[in-house]
């Protein structure tokens, strides 16, 4: 996603240089400056460039379908400009490729609602730029100082690597969205599509006839008035907002009459001319007009449209419909209830009778064990009996055409199906945990009602998700449940055995597998074996090396593996990765060679310490997940946001902890540590101490977990491998600028490549595994974990519920410390810079300032563990969390310390300068 990608240079390679000096054996002193810099070129002709564009649109011009979609989306995430209507090269009839905008949506912020949309369903007003003649002034650079003054949306004759000679833009309309997000920066208060069209109009005169009538505002450049302009003539009569600008007129804004403007060119400031043209638009604007929709483009009939030209593309999206059709009516919240009836209620209680099998309790062990087999055969019973939904049986009849367009347009059209309701049940949820904490500040009587309504609102939030993955979690235990009572499904409509090839298919074109089960927090282990049976049955028995990663909820975990792979992970805000996915990324033949095996097998996993919508979310269920899919991989990248690990270390001390206790398994993990949105070039010098600080504290747990476990272990790389020096990475942020306006940051893109290269060399220091000792070891890890109970929960509910109180206590506490240091540390800013304060003394200015605040949060935490209900459950953690109180202050001080110091340096180098 480097959008510094389109300004790489092509041209032609010369055997001369052009550069090379002349051959002159005249001595210096007879040189003659007018006769050698007036010397003749004509033998050595300019290298010709080739036009970024060209390159663009020729790639554009011989991709497939989903090649040219994926091209479009990522074109949209760097903010460029997007192909609308392409004239073939060859017959120059002209196409609008509605497939490529499939995939994409955009964000706003309006009238203090926010909304995203998928693009082709947006209705916004549309701004048509266009020429006639030649004009001195660039169109397209002028559009981007309305659209984004800092980023060239739309590429022209200034821009690095611009060649006079393009061939393939000429008839091009490209267009691009301005989305506004309530700000004073914001050049416009709506959504704003603008259309450029390429090239003079006169040449293309149905491109120009089309847009123009379906602009809200059209805008012409042009040299001069001609008065053989019978088009702009005609535009001038009609009652629609018409923009001039005259490229050899010097003349400011002037209003001829309502709705139509002239502005001069010549001569003038950049800046201004920019202002004035976005006055004008926004006056025109401001009136009743026009709004403009992609798919409206469908109705005129001397367009060919890429999805209707396509059959494959065509079939898919009418079996998408039909299976769409019977959604129709039907409440978002009871949708998974009534067509996948398998994975709900059934599967959550199969799952935990599964778990209380592994971990039994009582004084009859046997019985206890037997009555849960007994227990688990009847729900697998009721699954098989269950009637299968003539939903899933379309499903699987069109899965066995093998048109990937069907699922592509399957998940495009969910993903709308649910967008309107999904927007509403989260404003709604916004609106009453409003609510909720206006409530708690009046303590009002009503405060238990709406609390009993928001958690309403987030069930049914959590019941309102419904995707692809839904649909395969339902088929895996349709599979199960057959497999257990060895039955096919009533009715015959297929041999439950066929299932898994599906699911093997589906991960060959490209799409993730759900791997472990989100909502259940357990991988179904009978359907996910008998899939990479399929795999290998398809592929062969190739060699993987699997790649996971692990972070805090909403840390850039999925989009760094889209952006460093290109895959497909959920990023979405409104539905997220839950559970673990997993994804095939096969290898070329050059990485073939140098890795020793054929395909990357990535794994994605949902965010950790996520209170979701319901609650759910437990650190039993984290504490598994990351054991699990650290143990599954060759390599984990354990993500951060900003520079502090403390929130991952303690996972990771329950991952070794729980790998020391599970000999069993042959486990042989590594990881990369990657701390995101890190803006300081010179963070991993600056973190030198904190690097070394995170390895004691991993060795010193490790160390301190092998001793009760009695493991021969000294060190966190004896159970994981991790290079303190090699395997810590920082990235910048990932945007350039604010949302939703800001390209991607390119500096982020190096930051993946760099990555990369890490992964890379990690991956050619190992083997990898096979398909088959993959499925091996998934059997083996998760059996291992289910029969581990004791080191991923508390001994009891009780327990979980004193934790949690603690935490929210400490997370008072250390605000405390926080906010009164945050005081201290901008009076002494203040002095330094008012120059009374020449250096920072840490016992008087700081442990001092900090000497309330710490008696305070002391006496707190006294009553707290002496007084509270839970006391005695208490009084296991008090050590712990007095320790955790006295590093906090130390970390504060030490931190506002070197601020300070800093602040002091600069201003005394300022003195010097």
């Amino acid at each position: 996603m480097n959008y510094k990608a389109r300004y790489i240079t092509t041209k032609e390679i010369n055997e001369q240089d052009d550069t090379k000096q002349r051959d002159n054996n005249s001595s210096e002193e007879e040189s003659d400056i007018y006769n050698e810099l007036s010397l003749s070129n004509k033998g050595k002709s300019q290298p010709e460039r080739i036009d970024p564009m060209d390159v663009q649109m020729a790639v554009f011009h011989c991709a497939d379908g989903f090649l040219k979609q994926l091209m479009v989306t990522k074109l949209s995430q760097c903010q460029y400009a997007l192909p609308l209507l392409v004239p073939d090269p060859f017959t120059h009839q002209f196409e609008f490729p509605l497939w490529t905008f499939r995939q994409i949506s955009k964000s706003w912020k309006m009238r203090n609602i926010s909304q995203t949309q998928p693009i082709y369903k947006a209705e916004t007003p549309m701004v048509f730029f266009f020429r006639f003649g030649a004009v001195s002034s660039s169109k397209s650079q002028l559009m981007n100082s309305l659209i984004n003054e800092k980023h060239n949306t739309f590429f022209h004759r200034h821009c690095q690597g611009s060649s006079r000679t393009r061939v393939l833009m000429d008839g091009v309309v490209e267009i691009a969205w301005f989305c506004p997000s309530e700000t004073n920066d914001d050049k416009f208060s709506d959504c704003v599509a603008f259309c450029n069209l390429h090239g003079d109009a006169e040449d293309h005169d149905k491109q120009w006839q089309i847009l123009s009538e379906m602009a809200s505002v059209n805008v012409v450049l042009l040299p001069q008035l001609n008065k053989s302009m019978i088009k702009l003539e005609n535009l001038y009569k009609d009652s629609k907002p018409l923009i001039c600008l005259f490229t050899e007129d010097e003349s400011t804004v002037i209003e001829t009459r309502k709705g139509k403007y002239k502005i001069g060119l010549k001569d003038r400031n950049q800046s201004d001319v920019s202002e004035e043209l976005r006055r004008a638009i926004n006056n025109c604007l401001s009136e009743p007009s026009y709004t403009f929709r992609l798919e409206d483009i469908c109705k005129y009939s001397e367009i060919r449209v890429d999805e209707e030209d396509d059959d494959d593309c065509r079939r898919g999206r009418e079996a998408a419909r039909r299976m769409m059709s019977l959604l129709e009516n039907k409440a978002l919240k009871d949708i998974k209830v009534k067509f996948l009836p398998c994975q709900g209620k059934l599967w959550h209680q199969w799952c935990q009778k599964n778990k209380e099998l592994h971990r039994p309790q009582g004084d009859d062990l046997e019985m206890e064990i037997s009555k849960k087999n007994t227990e688990m055969k009847n729900i697998r019973q009721q699954q098989h009996e269950s009637d299968m939904s003539e939903f899933m049986k379309l499903f699987i009849k069109e899965t066995t055409s093998h048109n990937v367009f069907f699922l592509y347009w399957l998940r495009i059209l969910l993903d709308e199906y649910i967008s309107a309701d999904l927007s509403a049940l989260l404003s709604k949820y916004n609106e009453t945990w409003s609510t909720v904490l206006k409530l708690k500040t009046e303590k009002s009587e009503q405060l238990t009602v709406t609390q009993t309504k928001l958690e309403k609102i987030s069930e049914d939030l959590q019941a309102a998700t419904f995707g692809l993955e839904h649909i395969m979690r339902e088929i895996g235990q349709i599979y199960e449940s057959c497999e257990s009572v060895k039955k096919d499904k009533k009715g015959k409509l297929f041999q439950f055995c066929f299932l898994p090839s599906i699911a093997a298919e589906m991960m060959i074109s490209g799409f993730p597998l759900e791997l472990m089960d989100g909502d259940a927090a357990h991988v179904p282990v009978i359907w996910i074996s008998a899939v990479l049976d399929q795999l290998i049955k398809k592929l062969g028995d190739k060699r993987v090396f699997v790649l996971s990663v692990l972070g805090i909820q909403s840390s850039g975990k999925s989009t760094m593996l889209n952006a460093m792979f290109g895959l497909q992970f959920a990023v979405s805000a409104g539905r997220c990765t839950r559970g673990a996915f997993m994804q095939l990324l096969r290898l070329s033949d050059e990485m073939k060679e140098l890795l020793n095996f054929d395909y990357f097998l990535v794994v994605d996993t949902e965010g950790l310490h996520a209170l979701e919508l319901a609650g759910r979310s437990t650190r039993n269920h984290d504490n598994e997940l990351a054991t699990f899919v650290v143990g599954l991989a060759n390599l984990t990248l354990i993500n951060i946001f900003g520079e502090n690990p403390s929130e991952m270390q303690d996972i990771l001390q329950i991952v070794v902890q729980a790998f020391l206790r599970i000999k069993e398994v042959r486990l042989n993990p590594s990881c990369v540590f990657v701390h995101q949105n890190v803006s300081d070039v010179t963070a991993g010098e600056k973190n030198m101490e904190g690097r070394r600080r995170l390895q004691k504290t991993l060795d010193e747990m490790t160390n301190l977990a092998a001793k009760e476990e009695v493991y021969d272990a000294e060190c966190f790389s004896d159970v994981i491998r991790f290079d303190v020096q090699k395997d810590v990475k920082y990235f910048a942020q990932l945007w350039e600028g604010n949302p939703p306006m800001a390209p991607p940051n390119p500096k982020y893109c190096e930051n993946i490549q760099e990555l990369k290269e890490t992964i890379k060399a990690h991956a050619s220091e190992s083997h990898g595994m096979t398909l088959e000792e993959f499925k091996d070891h998934i059997i083996a890890l998760w059996e291992a974990l289910l029969n581990e109970g004791f080191v991923f929960s508390f001994k009891n509910t009780l327990e979980i519920s004193a934790y949690r109180r603690l935490e929210i206590e400490y997370s008072k506490w250390s605000w405390s410390l926080r906010s009164s240091m945050m005081e201290t540390e901008n009076k002494l800013h203040n002095k330094i810079e008012n120059e009374t304060i020449h250096e920072v003394d840490e016992i008087n200015d700081l442990q001092m300032e900090l000497k309330n605040a710490s008696e305070k949060v002391e006496k707190g935490m006294s009553e707290f563990f002496e007084k509270n209900t839970y006391a005695d459950i208490l009084i296991q953690w008090k050590t712990s969390f007095e320790i955790k109180i006295k590093e906090l202050q130390e970390n504060v001080v030490r931190e506002t310390k070197r601020k300070l110091n800093e602040i002091l340096q600069q201003r005394d180098l300022k003195k010097k300068d």
